[in-house]
Parts: C-alpha cells; sequence; structure tokens
C-alpha cells in the first residue's frame, strides 16, 4: 500500500511542480490528520501513534515533491 501511494504522490508532485505549487499544504494536512486520528480511534488503535505514522509519510512526501520540483524547469536545479 506505501509503494502505491508514493506512486501517486508522485504524479502529484509532477502537477504541482509544473503548476508551481507548494509542496506542502498545511490545511490538508492537519485535515488528514484529524481524520485519521478518528479512523483509529474508532479501530480501536492509538492515534498518536497513528499521526506520528502519518506525519513520517507527510514529511516524506514534501521531500519528494521538493526533489520533483528543483527538477522542474524554472525551479533551478
Amino acid at each position: 500500500m506505501l509503494a502505491e501511494r508514493f506512486r501517486q504522490t508522485q504524479a502529484v508532485g509532477e502537477l504541482k511542480a509544473s503548476a508551481g505549487l507548494p509542496a506542502a499544504d498545511p490545511n490538508r494536512e492537519a485535515a488528514q490528520i484529524a481524520r485519521l486520528r478518528e479512523l483509529a480511534q474508532a479501530a480501536r488503535l492509538d492515534p498518536d501513534f497513528a499521526e506520528k505514522f502519518l506525519a513520517f509519510i507527510i514529511r516524506e512526501v514534501i521531500r519528494h515533491h521538493n526533489t520533483i520540483a528543483g527538477r522542474a524547469p524554472g525551479h533551478g536545479a
């Protein structure tokens, strides 16, 4: 599932770079975290653990998006 997620976020990163959009979207990230915490609680999974796990994934996605943006025309590198 992680491999598929990163394949999809690769495409998103390409779109963001071509449109000149920032790699991070703090409002969307906050909404995702809130939703995940609710799902974790419903599944009897520690919401703090779930949030930490998602935060790691978000950081990696942002790192990948920044790398893609650095390769995009007009973004340096």
